[in-house]
């Protein structure tokens, strides 16, 4: 994504003084995120001929593990919301207890919010930001009831956020560029969301992608009567929350510049993550390097000659021919023995093992996972609900990256709410209370948790319908169901066996 270009873009025609630069810092995180970061994985090596290759570092592409991780942690499938208003719980999750229904189901939010975290997290921030399809509009651009309309979500990484106004460290304006197809061709959509006089004006541009000789990406303003259908040039709400919410990994930014916007968890783990590809790569080059060979003289092979002229001699085993290496003819008589000896490298596994580990252990902890949280045991990896050492520092992280994204969800929540009642019609409350349920299953596993509390149902201390609801993953009713029924059998047997045997 050529940034850049919409930058220039907006300070020429909003007259704003947006800076690029920060932008470059986002660029290395998500080069480090792809594994590809040029001045560390092209390496230089001298060829047998003197000149010099490159030769690809190997990578095991950490900082995209550790972001997918901190996704997995903070929002997952276990992740739930708690709605007061019973209406607004249906039309935003469903009926079912699942929550597996609703608005929520039709956008798909539940699998892109997940992936929004982990591109929050290599970029430094995420963005929700809603936008109502086949709105109506008066002439003069304000929204109108529309119950025609759908509501959608857009999730961008901070490579696509411009912020244009921060108040108290909250973004109030800001601009989004979006990538998409249209026609099958690459288009980009940019959406700049501004405040008015107390009223959110909300403005939709589209550019069409193409590529100059230079190889950079060209837009060209695609004329308004060829945008999609179903969207307008802009369009302006009264009395509505932000149509977007941002977040960031919870961590105070020590970088200049990028006012709005956060930094990427693994920022202050790059010189670990780079430690962790060389490592790496020395065990890879070890093994690569360390099969059996055998140095031999020439004299042992048969040879031919090229049309140069050039004399090459055929090793013993063609086949394996990587094992064989020339010697120098030995200095003697002609009838002294062809010199030839067997050479079998050290791996050097255990030490390999220990340098690699050390490095996941240095990247783990700077990236605020604790110290153990990718640990090697005997060829299998051990992760932070499997390993017996101190959770605290990932707990108390996790609980610290927990808020920014519950702000978050809250916020596009509520702004998807008064669309829905003040545009759509629907019958929901946008005041009413909303709350996140989070997963702290990397606190107490869901084993340890259902032993607990099978032990507690046991001793009469929760209702066993509690335990089955959770070990079998029924409803309420459904758990209730079954304890009944368990009473039921349990009665039958007593009167068949009443009176002894």
């Amino acid at each position: 994504m050529n940034v850049a270009a919409f930058i220039d873009y907006l300070n020429k025609t909003k007259h704003l003084h947006l800076d690029a630069d920060y932008y470059g810092n986002i660029e290395v995180w998500r080069q480090w995120w792809k594994g590809d970061v040029p001045d560390i994985h092209d390496q230089k090596e001298d060829a047998p001929d003197g000149s010099v290759i490159s030769r690809r570092l190997a990578s095991l592409r950490m900082p995209k593990h550790v972001c997918e991780d901190w996704a997995n942690l903070l929002l997952n499938d276990k992740t739930t919301l708690q709605i007061g208003d019973a209406s607004t719980s249906a039309y935003l999750l469903g009926s079912d207890e699942q929550q597996t229904g609703g608005l929520l189901r039709q956008l798909h939010f539940w699998e892109n919010a997940n992936r929004l975290v982990e591109q929050a997290y290599w970029s430094g921030t995420g963005a929700f930001v809603m936008s109502v399809e086949n709105l109506t509009v008066d002439a003069s651009g304000n929204a109108l009831p529309s119950p025609q309309g759908s509501i959608r979500l857009d999730y961008d990484p901070a490579c696509c956020i411009l912020p244009i106004s921060v108040e108290r460290g909250v973004v109030t304006e800001a601009a989004f560029v979006s990538e998409c197809m249209m026609g099958g061709k690459p288009a980009v959509y940019l959406q700049t969301h501004t405040v008015r006089n107390g009223s959110r004006a909300i403005t939709n541009e589209w550019f069409e992608v193409t590529d100059d000789i230079s190889g950079t990406p060209k837009f060209a303003k695609i004329p308004e009567d060829k945008t999609p259908p179903g969207t307008v040039k802009s369009i302006t709400v009264t009395g509505a929350p932000a149509w977007f919410s941002l977040f960031s990994p919870a961590a105070v930014k020590n970088l200049d510049g990028g006012m709005g916007l956060g930094m990427s968890i693994f920022s202050e783990a790059l010189d670990a993550a780079q430690m962790v590809d060389y490592a790496f790569d020395n065990y890879r080059q070890d093994i690569r390097l360390g099969g059996k060979k055998i140095f031999y003289d020439r004299s042992l092979c048969r040879k031919w000659v090229d049309k140069e002229g050039t004399e090459h001699a055929v090793p013993p085993d063609a086949v394996h021919r990587q094992i064989f290496y020339e010697l120098p003819t030995p200095e003697g008589g002609i009838d002294q023995p062809a010199a030839w000896r067997e050479y079998n490298p050290d791996l050097r596994t255990a030490s390999n093992h220990q340098a690699v580990q050390d490095a996941l252990d240095m990247m783990s902890f700077k990236c605020k996972l604790g110290c153990h949280r990718y640990k090697f045991d005997q060829g299998t990896v051990t992760t932070a609900t499997e390993y017996t050492g101190s959770r605290q520092d990932l707990v108390q992280n996790a609980n610290k990256n927990q808020i920014p994204i519950e702000t978050a969800l809250i916020g596009i929540l509520r702004a998807m709410l008064w669309a829905a009642k003040n545009l759509l019609g629907a019958p929901v409350d946008p005041e009413t209370s909303i709350s996140v349920n989070w997963d702290d299953s990397y606190i107490v596993s869901e084993q340890e948790r259902t032993n607990q509390l099978r032990e507690d149902a046991i001793a009469g201390l929760v209702p066993r319908c509690r335990y089955l609801a959770a070990r079998y993953s029924l409803s309420e009713e459904e758990a209730h169901q079954w304890t009944e029924e368990a009473k039921a059998d349990s009665h039958t047997d007593e009167a068949l066996t009443f009176g002894g045997a």
